[in-house]
């Protein structure tokens, strides 16, 4: 099927929510694990309860079931890193990190698929990377949380480009609500060996956000992104959410001011990132023809 204009505002404003999960990380005042634990957890049961309301069926074979779950694991790695990032730096540090998941969509899809390396994805793969590197390359102090971001940028490649292929047979609810298990019971793994004592008790504002967080950004903007799987590549998908710093930030910046002021290569960098998500289609239908 060909995605159709509904698809693409349907995709950025995933995006937009996306961007938004950055500052409700650091708004969240728990560690990150234990973030990620009740993220899960609510989105499993969120996803659950959403299903047998549709009276969607929880069918799965077995061999699926351990591939949803074991993808969770992924999902929850990519999360894990992601939100440590912006604990530990800022918000804008683990989006410009995590951006750099077309280079690696444009890598992995066509190997997974048994395709052919698209030297326009790579291409504007490397490009997005210059203009996260101009962002960062005169005000820099946080090379912990980019490595993290950068990290989480790899793990949301892989599990992207396994959904591709899942949602063929798969309902994307379903999906969705295997990997948030299997995502939550590696957390408990995770908590149940972390040196220390995990801080499994939100404030009542905490909550709050973890409910937002969990049910909108997570529930139903994750089943939506999966169904856009199915007209959309996994690399435009992974190319688009490069505008994610850019919606992050500037939120960041609205509601923690002068902790998020970027200078003059911000701009730079994010007009390149641009135009690299709008010459992708371009660039793709003359390259098909």
């Amino acid at each position: 099927m060909h995605p159709s204009t509904k698809d693409y505002v349907n995709l950025h404003f995933l995006v937009f929510l996306w961007g938004f999960t950055a500052i409700l990380g650091k708004l969240i005042s728990i560690p990150a694990v234990e973030m990620v634990f009740y993220r899960t957890l609510l989105s499993a049961l969120g996803m659950g309860a959403l299903m047998l309301f549709r009276k969607e069926t929880f069918g799965v074979s077995k061999t699926d079931l351990l591939k949803l779950l074991l993808t969770g694991i992924v999902v929850g790695a990519h999360w894990l890193t992601f939100f440590a990032a912006v604990k530990i730096s800022n918000p804008s540090t683990a989006l410009v990190g995590f951006a750099t998941c077309s280079l690696w969509a444009a890598l992995l899809e066509p190997a997974v698929k048994g395709q052919k390396v698209q030297f326009i994805e790579v291409l504007l793969g490397v490009v997005v990377v210059i203009g996260l590197y101009i962002i960062f390359s005169f005000n820099f102090e946080y090379p912990l949380g980019l490595f993290l971001g950068i990290l989480s940028g790899i793990t949301v490649a892989i599990f992207g480009v396994i959904n591709s292929l899942m949602v063929r047979r798969i309902n994307s609810t379903a999906i969705t609500f295997y990997e948030m298990t299997g995502a939550c019971l590696s957390l408990v793994v995770f908590m149940m060996f972390m040196p220390g004592e995990a801080q499994l008790s939100p404030s009542a504002l905490d909550w709050v956000w973890l409910s937002i967080l969990a049910l909108v950004c997570t529930v139903y903007a994750y089943a939506i992104a999966i169904e856009l799987m199915k007209r959309l590549s996994v690399f435009f998908i992974q190319l688009s959410l490069n505008l994610e710093p850019v919606y992050g930030i500037i939120l960041a910046l609205l509601i923690f001011g002068e902790s998020e002021v970027m200078g003059w290569s911000f701009y730079v960098g994010t007009v390149i990132i641009l135009a690299a998500v709008m010459l992708y289609p371009l660039l793709k239908s003359r390259s098909v023809r």
